[in-house]
C-alpha cells in the first residue's frame, strides 16, 4: 500500500494523466517490452497474431454509463472510483469477529457475507471468495465510464415492442409455477449449464462477481476460448462459415472467424433461445460481430456489436480490454459440487410441508 492507495490504482492513474482523456486514438499504442524494446506482435507459423494465453477481462467499470457522466474520466475521477473500491474489498476482507451473534434475517452485516444487501438475506459467500476487480477500464488510453460506447449514451438503447411482447409472453407461461417448482424454473447458472451472465458469450463481458478469466488456444482452423466459469468452451471456427441450419441454436451460438489485417473478427448467430444477454432472450435473427486485436505482450482490445432487430431499436456495442493473466485457470467443477440446487428444491419442498400442515 501506497498511502490510501494501492500500487496498482496508482499506476492507473499516471497512465490516465499522461493521456488525453478528451479523445481516444484509433489504436492504442504498442506496449514496450522489458528493457525499453519494441514490442513485437508475436505470430502463429501461419503468420497471424498469436492471442494465445491466460486472460482476464475484470474492471469495476459499469456496462451502461450513468446517466449525468459523461464517457471519460478524469484522473481525480479515477482515483475516487478505485479508492472505494480498495477500502470495500479491505473492509469486506477483515476477519469475522468469532464473537459475533447471527445476523438478523434481512439484516446487513457489513465486512462478513456478500449478498446481503442486496438479497435481504444473511448472505452467502465470504468475500474471499470473489474477485470482481479492482481497476477503472482504460482503453486505447481513455479512461471509461461505461463499457457500452455505443450508442452515444452510452446505454443500450430501448427495446423494440416485439421484444417487449416476447418478455410479455415469456412472464405469462413463467407466472404459471413457483420459482422453486422445478429445476427449469432455476437460471442458467443454478444448474450449472452456462456461466453467469455472458461471461462465456458472445459478447464476453465481465461478471463483477468473480472468475473473470479466460483461455485461448489458436490452430489455422479453429479457436477455442475457455471460460473459467463453468469451464465453458466455445469453438470459433475459421474460414468462408457454413453457417448451422437455423434450428441448431447451441450454446454460445454458431461462431466464425476471420482475419482483417492483424484483427480477429468474429461472427455468431443461432444462439440458444434461453441464453438471455441482459435478462433479454434474443431474437431469432440476432448476430454478435467480436474484434480481438492483440496491442502488447499483456493486453488484447476486444470490441463487439450487438444485431438484433428484433429486440433492440439499434445496434449497439462496447469496447473491453483482456489482460495478460499471470496465474493459471482452475476447474470450475459446478456439476460435480452442486449441492444447491438439491438444497433449493427441497428447501422449497420443506417449506410447502410447513404451510400445509400449518394450513391444517
Amino acid at each position: 500500500m501506497i498511502g490510501r492507495y494501492s500500487k496498482a490504482s496508482l499506476l492507473t492513474l499516471l497512465v490516465v494523466a499522461g493521456a488525453s482523456v478528451g479523445a481516444a486514438p484509433a489504436h492504442a499504442a504498442p506496449q514496450q517490452a522489458v528493457g525499453g524494446q519494441q514490442w513485437v506482435m508475436p505470430r502463429t507459423p501461419e503468420g497471424r497474431p498469436d492471442l494465445q494465453g491466460n486472460w482476464s477481462n475484470a474492471t469495476i467499470t459499469p456496462m451502461q454509463r450513468p446517466r449525468d457522466v459523461g464517457p471519460s474520466l478524469n484522473r481525480e475521477e479515477v482515483l475516487a472510483i478505485e479508492g472505494r473500491r480498495e477500502d470495500y474489498i479491505e473492509n469486506a476482507n477483515a476477519q469475522s469477529d468469532p464473537n459475533r451473534g447471527a445476523p438478523q434475517a434481512g439484516g446487513h452485516r457489513t465486512g462478513d457475507l456478500l449478498f446481503d444487501a442486496a438479497s435481504g438475506g444473511t448472505g452467502g459467500y465470504n468475500y474471499v471468495y470473489i474477485d470482481g476487480g479492482d481497476q477503472v477500464l482504460i482503453y486505447n488510453d481513455e479512461a471509461r465510464s461505461s463499457i457500452i460506447t455505443r450508442p452515444a449514451n452510452g446505454r443500450t438503447p430501448p427495446l423494440t415492442p416485439e421484444a417487449q411482447q416476447r418478455i410479455a409472453e415469456r412472464r405469462a407461461l413463467t407466472s404459471q409455477f413457483g420459482q422453486y417448482d422445478h429445476p427449469e424454473m432455476r437460471p442458467l447458472s443454478d444448474r450449472c449449464l452456462m456461466s453467469f451472465g455472458s461471461n462465456a458469450g458472445p459478447p464476453m463481458l465481465p461478471n463483477y462477481f468473480y472468475n473473470n478469466n479466460y483461455t485461448i488456444v489458436q490452430t489455422a482452423d479453429h479457436i477455442l476460448i475457455q471460460t473459467e466459469m463453468v469451464h465453458d468452451i466455445r469453438i470459433i471456427r475459421m474460414g468462408e462459415p457454413e453457417p448451422l441450419p437455423e434450428h441448431m441454436r447451441p450454446w454460445m451460438g454458431d461462431s466464425w472467424g476471420h482475419w482483417e489485417g492483424d484483427a480477429l473478427v468474429v461472427e455468431t448467430t443461432n444462439l440458444h433461445p434461453l441464453q438471455a444477454s441482459r435478462g433479454l432472450p434474443p431474437g431469432e435473427n440476432l448476430k454478435v460481430i467480436e474484434r480481438f486485436t492483440r496491442v502488447g505482450p499483456s493486453m488484447i482490445n476486444y470490441e463487439f456489436t450487438i444485431h438484433d432487430p428484433e429486440t433492440y431499436t439499434e445496434d449497439w456495442g462496447g469496447e473491453l480490454v483482456m489482460k495478460a493473466l499471470p496465474g493459471r485457470l482452475f476447474e470450475y467443477a459446478c456439476h460435480e459440487g452442486n449441492y444447491a440446487m438439491s438444497n433449493i428444491l427441497s428447501g422449497a419442498r420443506y417449506q410447502e410441508r410447513l404451510e400445509v400442515e400449518g394450513g391444517n
